[in-house]
């Protein structure tokens, strides 16, 4: 009964992470040539305040309940994960997910040492973005596809 609820919270917490980095690589970006750069620091102050705040929580959450599924439902198919589609596509979505867990570290530390600048949040969402599409991917992949 534990699985059904870790799904939801799972997907839920994917929902609002992908969704966020969907928008600021998509929207957000193509925003800044149509808006004066005073104006857009402002707004980027807003989001950046607000994401700070909710986002360790989202991930918190995204990274709990994959947990929770891995350990409830699927820790006998990581044991040998080549032996089948589904534990080497589940995997690969891991490391990816680790490695987003790993630029969200980096982008807190550059962030509270004073050193983030437009250079590296664009190079970190870019990745981020790509490594999401990938998650996605492999997510949906586990399902329908095998070998």
């Amino acid at each position: 009964m534990i699985y059904p609820i870790l799904l939801t919270l799972h997907l839920f917490a994917a929902l609002m992470f992908i969704g966020t980095v969907f928008f600021e690589v998509l929207i957000f970006e193509s925003v800044r040539k149509h808006v004066p750069a005073a104006v857009m620091r402002q707004v980027e102050q807003g989001i950046g305040k607000r994401a700070r705040r909710l986002m360790p929580w989202v991930l918190l959450v995204l990274f709990s309940a994959g947990l929770g599924m891995v350990w409830t439902r699927y820790l006998p198919l990581l044991a040998d994960p080549l032996a089948s589609s589904f534990g080497t596509l589940l995997s690969l979505k891991i490391l990816l997910a680790l490695s987003v867990l790993g630029h969200f570290f980096s982008a807190m530390f550059l962030l509270y040492s004073g050193r983030m600048n437009s250079t590296y949040f664009r190079r970190i969402h870019l990745s981020v973005f790509s490594h999401m599409v990938g998650i996605v991917l492999l997510a949906k992949g586990m399902f329908y596809l095998s070998w």
